[in-house]
């Protein structure tokens, strides 16, 4: 985990509360998936978040992922593995590039240092369970694995309507809106009436 020391304070609370976020049945899930995905030769991590940490850490799982959700022109060209950080984390930068082109939302994004660094590993797992959505819901044959690991993703519905449809709807009165029944004020009484004298 890079040259920190601890952290105190504030700092460290806040730290604490995103460590808690993590999710160790999610980690077993994004490894079988991982594992199924790529094949058997990019390993299995050791259990635990420093053991899920260090097998993606490099990057080169993640791009060897990213390739394999894709038949032809994949978008990672060169995987190759380095101990230079600098290495490591322009591996991590083209996977994300390449997942926010597959289809996952910049929200869904972890950033470079959440994972060199340690610092948000359920960020990654968000980032690796977005992906899976996104593979499962495109459906075009590269996913490998079981469909029921992640959600489909809602698809457009998109809805004509004719001129004389629209025009009709313009005329109904929404129950949101309520109703125009009985909103005269005739038989109700506040009870007696102010004598002025």
């Amino acid at each position: 985990m890079a040259n920190k020391g601890p952290s105190y304070g504030m700092s460290r609370v806040v730290q604490d509360k995103i460590d808690k976020k993590y999710d160790t049945e999610v980690e077993e899930l994004l490894v079988q998936w991982i594992v199924a995905q790529c094949g058997s030769n990019v390993g299995k991590p050791e259990p635990g978040k420093l053991g899920f940490q260090d097998w993606l850490k490099d990057g080169v799982v993640l791009s060897e992922l990213i390739n394999s959700l894709y038949k032809e022109n994949k978008p990672v060209k060169k995987i190759a593995s380095s101990s230079m950080a600098f290495k490591q984390m322009e591996q991590i930068a083209q996977f994300l590039t390449a997942a926010e082109n597959y289809g996952v939302i910049k929200t869904d994004m972890f950033q470079t240092v959440d994972l060199w660094e340690g610092k948000d590993l359920a960020a990654v797992q968000r980032t690796l369970m977005s992906l899976g959505s996104v593979a499962v819901t495109k459906d075009d044959g590269n996913y490998r694995g079981d469909p029921n690991w992640f959600f489909k993703k809602a698809q457009e519905n998109r809805r004509e309507f004719s001129d004389d449809q629209l025009k009709a709807g313009k005329g109904v009165i929404g129950l949101q809106m309520g109703s125009n029944k009985g909103a005269t004020q005739s038989g109700m009484s506040y009870g007696a009436t102010r004598q002025i004298q």
